[in-house]
């Protein structure tokens, strides 16, 4: 199982809106084949694995990830491929969370006098699909929320002052954060006080760019920033100004997205926000910005997943953030 976990993981940014799968075929002790699922290849990992094995596969025991599919949508049934191929055993990490398939793969499973085991290392499998185990049961992006802090709790010294505390290899993670993410979430001002790209790079491939949103409630983003013109059909700025103001039609001009959604509270529905996301299919977004952004966002994401790289100062005083501007406008 600890190979399939390995091989799912290579899966990463290359596989949503389907979750990340890895298989590994076992016979006589020796493995006859094994896979893993890229999106754009259809195939899911049981059937790359499947295969690779060829007639090795009959009186063989599978190893997956997630339980195997058992209807047809894009590809057919894994349960029916694994049943032909004359598989004795297969051992599941956790089962599908997907409504269509869970509990149904195993019971298919179990009607053709396969042998069963459960629950291998499901923890970790749990992790590694843990975003789309969310997405598939609330239509909403799980939300990862990006921050980093001193000792005593602070992320800057004052407010109005930008502040490294984090060392060059918790940077390094973040950007590994990126690339595992379908969307990064931030603040108008965090891209007034910084002007920065949010790119993922890391230059490891990944099937769909990803997408930068921006929550800025009355558009003051301006057309000029980096964000704006390094933009590739991969920003859209949510807004509660009408599409047809001078401010919209200006970052139209410039290839962006502008999308409106309902104000509340004078603010960007952030729920409806990440609705619009999910209808996207955007299955986890990291959010990249100041305490007010964070504190406004982090009750609609409705999961936050912290993870807090954490700096080796003392900041001192009330916690600060450069970008306590943010929301509202």
């Amino acid at each position: 199982m600890a190979r399939a976990l390995e091989l799912a993981r290579r899966g990463v940014a290359l596989t949503h809106p389907n979750p990340a799968v890895g298989a590994v075929i076992v016979k006589s002790g020796r493995v006859v084949g094994e896979g893993f699922h890229v999106f754009d290849r259809r195939e899911h990992a049981e059937v790359v694995a499947l295969k690779a094995a060829g007639g090795h596969a009959r009186g063989s025991t599978l190893y997956t990830t997630l339980e195997p599919c058992c209807h047809s949508g894009r590809t057919g049934p894994c349960t029916r491929a694994i049943i032909d191929a004359g598989v004795k055993r297969v051992v599941v990490a956790m089962k599908d969370p997907n409504p269509l398939v869970s509990g149904k793969g195993m019971a298919r499973l179990r009607r053709a006098a396969v042998q069963l085991v459960t629950g291998i290392r499901a923890a970790e499998a749990w992790r590694l699909n843990e975003d789309f185990s969310w997405w598939i049961n609330h239509r909403r992006p799980f939300v990862t929320l990006k921050t980093a802090l001193t000792l005593d709790g602070q992320i800057a010294e004052k407010s109005g002052s930008v502040t490294w505390i984090t060392s060059q290899e918790s940077r390094d993670q973040v950007q590994r954060l990126r690339h595992a993410a379908d969307a990064l979430i931030t603040g108008v001002g965090t891209i007034l006080a910084d002007d920065p790209r949010m790119t993922d790079r890391t230059e490891l491939p990944r099937r769909r760019p990803l997408l930068r949103a921006i929550v800025d409630t009355h558009l003051r983003t301006p057309p000029d920033s980096e964000i704006v013109r390094s933009a590739k059909d991969d920003l859209v700025v949510f807004t509660a100004e009408p599409l047809d103001s001078p401010k919209a039609k200006a970052l139209v001009r410039c290839g962006i997205e502008v999308v409106r959604v309902r104000p509340r509270d004078r603010r960007v529905d952030l729920g409806e926000m990440l609705d619009e996301l999910g209808r996207r299919e955007i299955l986890n977004a990291i959010l990249e910005a100041g305490a007010q952004s964070e504190r406004a966002q982090a009750g609609p994401a409705a999961e936050a997943h912290a993870l807090d790289p954490v700096g080796g100062g003392l900041g001192g005083g009330r916690a600060h953030c450069p970008h306590s501007s943010a929301i509202p406008t």
